[in-house]
């Protein structure tokens, strides 16, 4: 099943959210190679940084979405502020499994 992981940065925390980027990169990479990831993208603040996180997974369970949550680089060092998981539905604009 696919959750949705709806994150949001601690305030004033971008050096955070860039020093910890590279090993964030090669996580989620390794979510897309294991077929783990839907997809991902920073939210964006009216400047045009990123301020927080949209992934959307494929885990099993709830407590397994929340594990993969967890192990993120970004959680491991303290980034968001708070992190949401919701179960969701991809109805509409799906890619073709080929």
């Amino acid at each position: 099943m696919l959750f949705a992981l709806i994150c949001k940065d601690k305030p004033g925390s971008l050096q955070v959210r860039l020093d910890t980027r590279p090993a964030h990169v090669v996580f989620i990479e390794g979510l897309n190679g294991a077929g783990k990831l839907a997809f991902a993208g920073p939210f964006l603040d009216a400047d045009g940084k990123p301020n927080g996180t949209l992934a959307v997974i494929e885990a099993p369970d709830i407590a397994a979405a929340q594990a993969l949550s967890a192990a993120d680089p970004y959680a491991k060092a303290g980034l968001f502020e708070s992190v949401e998981i919701r179960q969701w539905n991809w109805t509409f604009n799906k890619p073709a499994v080929s």
